[in-house]
Order: structure tokens, then sequence, then C-alpha cells
């Protein structure tokens, strides 16, 4: 998933590009140009379309994804969703949401996703540990260039949702995430004055960002998957997002 961090003025230029990707292929489903169940044109030709690069095109349609209008089938691509419409969660994610509201939507993720990752602690097969490891790995090599986090950071929770064996969780989600996903690289955090050893779920001084924060929190959550551990799993999902909370009610819920 995911977290939302405040947003300096020079980490801006992945999010407006993603969201312009958003905003043609959104328009083209509504005026009726991609009809229910037609196929999302693919990554090379909105790569040509709208001059973006390969990361942009998959932040947007991760976007597209968790606020309901397409549905992703790896090695296939992206289909427009026939039951858009009749979604009030994934409608009322597209909206532009007040900030009590997406504080509202991060409380109801905090008790859902707390219980996936316990459940993802019992039920996770090998593949599935490879496969959440390979998003965190994107997440890290996506921030270290600068590039948006958004989408390997909602793979990563939705993979989590997938390890449950309950797709209810993940169809929820997707429905939620979009209002309450990462859209960037954070800005510099101040450092203590006082460095002690970091506590659980807590981030350590030398962190130098929110994206660096919300890495180290999703590593304590894959780890006590990989480790089998539920409870140590629901903790640390329910930390990550309680933190993410916080990091939205500092950021003015933007």
């Amino acid at each position: 998933m995911p977290t939302v961090d405040p947003q300096p003025g020079d980490a801006a230029r992945p999010t407006s590009l993603s969201q312009r990707v958003v905003d043609g292929v959104t328009a083209r489903i509504r005026s009726g140009e991609l009809t229910p169940g037609s196929k999302v044109p693919p990554e090379p030709a909105l790569m040509r379309e709208y001059g973006v690069s390969r990361s942009v095109v998959r932040e947007a349609v991760s976007r597209l994804q968790a606020n309901g209008l397409v549905h992703t089938r790896h090695g296939v691509g992206s289909f427009v969703l026939a039951t858009q419409a009749e979604n009030p969660l994934a409608a009322q994610a597209q909206a532009d949401l007040k900030v009590r509201q997406k504080l509202a939507m991060l409380e109801l993720r905090m008790s859902l996703e707390a219980d996936a990752a316990a459940l993802a602690a019992q039920r996770r097969t090998p593949e599935q540990l490879a496969a959440m490891e390979a998003a965190l790995a994107d997440f890290d090599r996506q921030h270290s260039i600068g590039e948006g986090t958004a989408e390997a950071d909602f793979r990563f929770h939705e993979l989590l949702a997938q390890a449950t064996g309950n797709e209810y969780f993940v169809l929820v989600l997707r429905s939620l995430s979009g209002a309450t996903i990462p859209r960037s690289a954070g800005r510099p955090q101040r450092r203590p004055t006082a460095p002690r050893p970091a506590r659980f779920g807590e981030p350590s001084p030398q962190l130098r960002s929110n994206k660096d924060i919300t890495a180290q929190e999703h590593r304590a959550v894959l780890d006590a998957v990989r480790r089998g551990d539920p409870a140590l799993a629901r903790a640390a999902m329910y930390m990550h997002l309680t933190n993410s909370r916080d990091r939205m009610q500092a950021a003015g819920g933007s």
C-alpha cells in the first residue's frame, strides 16, 4: 500500500505526469470510448501517447485499479471494469476527499489490513513471499532515483491481501487505496537532537524521509509474515498504518 507523505515541489513531477495519464484514461472510460471489458492501451502505447516513462504509466494504472476502474491480469493487460459505478467505496475513493474522509478510510484500512497481515502470515506461499519482496525492492529502487513509489507501494499491500486467500480483502483494499496511497518521494525529515535506540515500529534517527520510514515499516511487516508470526504481523501493519495516518494529518491530508 500504502501511506501519505508531505510533497516537496521538486518531487511533484512523477505525480503530475501519472495523474495526467489517469485523467486521460478515465475520460475515455467515462465517454464510452473504452467500454466495459475492453483492454486499456498497453504500456508502450500509453508511454508514447503521454510522453512518460514506464514507471509513470504503472503508477497511473495502479491508481486506476485502486479507483475501481480497471482490473489488471498479469502478463495479459488491464481491462475496464463493468461495475465501477456500482461500487460506492470505489466512487468514494475517486472523489476529491476531505481530510476527515481520508482519515476515516485509513482507520478502516488499519483494522482491515492488520487482520489481513495476520492471515497472510499463516497462509502465504513461498511464491507470494518472493513477489512481496520484489515489490519492496521496486519501492526502494524507485525512491532512490526520485520516481513515484505509488505502484510498488500499492502492489505490496495488494499482494499481502492476496496472500490471505480471501478475495474480499483484495476487493475492499482496491476500493480504498486510491485516496490514501503515497504519491511521490517524501521530503527530508529533521533528525532528533538526542538519538536513542528505536522502539518497535519507530523510525531510527538515521532515516532521511517519509519514504525511508515507509520502507522500514513495510520491511517489518514482511519480516513478520515471513516468520509466520500472526501477532507480530498484525502489530507491524497496524503500526505502519497508524504512522501513515499521523503523516497524513501532519501533511494536512494531501
